[in-house]
Parts: C-alpha cells; sequence; structure tokens
C-alpha cells in the first residue's frame, strides 16, 4: 500500500481560512476471488469511479477544510482522514472526521457497512466545515459499493461486477454496466446506461428526482415501476402488462390489500428490473 500527501494550498482570506491538499493511495488486494468488494464511503463531497484493465486500486482524494481560525483549520487538519479496513476479499476506504464511526451493522431490512455519528457529543457539530472529492480507478472485474451525503454527485463507468450506488443530496450517475446494478438518492436524479443488457436484477430509487435508463435494443427484461407523483415513459415497443404486486398487511378489520408495484412484461420477460420514486418520473429506453 502507498500512501502520498500533497500540499496544494493553504490560504488566509480575511476571516476565513482553507487548507487544500491531495491524499493519493494505491491498494490491492491480498488475494484475487470473485468476492473482491471496494466500498468507498463519503460524507461531503463526490465520488467519481472508473473500471479499467489493471489489478490496482487508485484513489486520489482532495480534501478541503474552512475554517474560521488557525486553531479551528489545525483541529480539521488533525481530525479528517482517510481510514481503511482490509478485510481480506473486501477493502474499504472511508472519511472520518473524529465524530463518525463507520461499521458493519446488523439492521431489520438489510445488513451491511455504514457511518453512525455519536449525536449527543459536542464534537459532533465540528467547528469547520469540510470536502472531500474522490478520482477512483477500481479493476473492472471487481465489486464497488460507493456512497456520499451532501455536495457532491456519484458517478460509476466502465465496471463488470457489481455496481451499488448511494447518494442524499446529490445525483448518481452510472455508464457502460454489465452487472447488478443498485443506485439509491433521496435528492437527486438517477442516471443508469447498460453496455450490454443486464442479466441480474437492477433496482433503481429517487425520492425527488427522475430516474433515466438506457438498455440495449432488444431488451427482455421485467419492469416493476412505483411513483405517487410520477409516471413511467418508454419507446420499447413490446411491452406487456402484468399482473400489479399486491402488499398485505393484518390490521384490526382484516388483510387489507395495498397495489405495490405496476409490472411490465419486455420481450420474453427475465430479470427484474424495479423502478421507483416519489416525485419523479421514470424513463425506460432502448438505444
Amino acid at each position: 500500500m502507498k500512501v502520498i500527501f500533497i500540499l496544494l494550498m493553504s490560504t488566509c482570506c480575511g476571516y476565513a481560512q482553507v487548507f487544500t491538499d491531495k491524499i493519493i493511495k494505491e491498494l490491492k488486494f491480498e488475494k484475487k476471488s470473485p468476492a473482491n468488494t471496494l466500498i468507498l464511503a463519503n460524507v461531503n463531497g463526490s465520488i467519481k469511479a472508473e473500471g479499467y484493465d489493471g489489478d490496482k486500486i487508485l484513489i486520489e482524494a482532495e480534501r478541503t477544510i474552512k475554517a474560521k481560525t488557525d486553531t479551528r483549520l489545525e483541529q480539521g487538519k488533525k481530525e479528517l482522514q482517510l481510514k481503511q479496513i482490509d478485510r481480506l476479499d473486501t477493502l474499504i476506504v472511508y472519511v472520518s472526521n473524529g465524530c463518525n464511526h463507520f461499521s458493519y451493522e446488523r439492521k431489520k431490512h438489510q445488513n451491511g457497512w455504514g457511518y453512525s455519528w455519536d449525536c449527543d457529543e459536542s464534537d459532533c457539530n465540528p467547528p469547520y466545515d469540510y470536502v472531500f472529492n474522490f478520482i477512483v480507478k477500481v479493476p473492472a472485474y471487481i465489486h464497488l459499493e460507493v456512497g456520499t451525503i451532501n455536495q457532491g454527485s456519484v458517478v460509476v463507468s466502465g465496471m463488470k461486477g457489481m455496481v451499488k450506488a448511494t447518494n442524499v443530496n446529490g445525483a448518481i450517475k452510472l455508464t457502460a454496466l454489465e452487472g447488478y446494478a443498485s443506485a439509491n438518492t433521496i435528492n437527486g436524479d438517477v442516471d443508469i446506461d447498460y453496455l450490454r443488457n443486464p442479466n441480474q436484477d437492477g433496482k433503481y430509487y429517487s425520492l425527488n428526482g427522475d430516474i433515466n435508463a438506457w438498455f440495449v435494443k432488444g431488451l427482455s427484461a421485467t419492469i416493476s415501476f412505483k411513483s405517487f407523483n410520477g409516471s413511467l415513459y418508454t419507446n420499447v415497443d413490446k411491452l406487456q402488462e402484468l399482473p400489479a404486486v399486491l402488499e398485505k398487511k393484518q390490521s384490526e378489520n382484516g388483510i387489507k390489500l395495498k397495489i405495490s408495484h405496476n409490472r411490465f412484461k419486455v420481450g420474453n420477460g427475465g430479470v427484474l428490473q424495479d423502478f421507483e420514486t416519489f416525485n419523479g418520473d421514470v424513463i425506460v429506453k432502448e438505444k
């Protein structure tokens, strides 16, 4: 593993103190296997990841810290670190700000790695602002899980393996996909573009944004669509409506039935492509 720090700028402009540097990491799995996965977790800032033919993970992170005093700036430089966890077949890289914790959690609906915060402690409101912007090159064959929360988008291209992308206040764009894909954001659009039509299920969600999905001509899949205020648009000719999915819930008056998802058969049917929005439209096109 190689870690290089490059100082770019440290300026003082009146009241504001600004510090920017670059952190460069070169990582490699101890053992190459079909399960190899990179998890990259950001808090504030963007992630741009690209698959390539090499076997190393190349990470370039630009760190910017803003504070109103030199003391607060130095506190930010000390607390804001890029940390990693080596799980042999899985490498995890995450932003630590001295308050958050990143660990594996068992939850009711889904287990996985994620952040938690000590919200009752004073250091959860640090006296500085910060942004990490990532540019990453990863072996195209591995699985990739990337996510951020604020002040940036998530862009991934050229991956053959599984891709899972999350955001909260920003867009997600996944292009030249060949395997399983999952995208989930709250305030932003989701753009999906397949290099080859998927042979595995996919799941795409945006609360307050549109979902745009491009597939290769001749798609065979089952499309599931759910939205409160949005509509489904498509240029696919062979579209057959299937029975809707019903949700069953026990109530005081008996079993309550509710239509959950509308489903459509495209071509000969096949893998499930699940689209859900609340205030956005879903556009599914063959290119």
